[in-house]
């Protein structure tokens, strides 16, 4: 397999303290973007509404990749799929992506909303979310991702 090495872009600074599966809406974050970047590297940025982040697992660790298949998380009701039909720290580069809300920029500061990475998370990348590039046709999928993240962005002070 071919490797490569990736630094990160950025940090995320404040929302999450701790790594959870539901309530991730509501928490606003800054990702700080690493001094090495002048400024212009986010020039006209502010006009989109939000943010394609991509982000490191950094508090997951090598032994937690699990390359078989199982049932989301341990639920028996959800059926066992692969590695690669789950948006976990499991997966074997541990990343993650992210459609956070872009709240404003200042200076290297960009503040979001509804991003689902605690404090201290590496960014590798981020792009602004062109509709465009989204997908295209019908979207499918079985009923189980649903249930799972019926309560996933629901906001922490509104928990059943």
């Amino acid at each position: 397999m071919a490797t490569y090495q990736v630094e990160s872009i950025g940090t995320v600074v404040g929302g999450h303290t701790r790594v959870q599966d539901d309530y991730q809406a509501g928490v606003e974050s800054v990702i700080r973007l690493n001094e090495a970047y002048p400024l212009e590297t986010l020039q006209g940025i502010e006009e989109f509404s939000h943010l394609t982040v991509t982000w490191h697992f950094h508090l997951a660790r090598p032994e937690d990749v699990q390359l078989h298949a199982r049932s989301p998380r341990g639920n028996p009701r959800w059926p066992a799929t692969g590695t690669f039909v789950h948006r976990n720290h499991r997966r074997p580069n541990q990343l993650a992506t992210s459609y956070p809300r872009l709240l404003g920029v200042e200076g290297r500061e960009i503040r979001v909303t509804d991003l689902d990475a605690v404090d201290g998370t590496p960014v590798v990348d981020l792009a602004p979310y062109f509709v465009e590039m989204g997908p295209r046709g019908d979207v499918r999928q079985p009923s189980w991702p649903g249930e799972m993240l019926a309560t996933y962005w629901l906001d922490a002070s509104k928990r059943p």
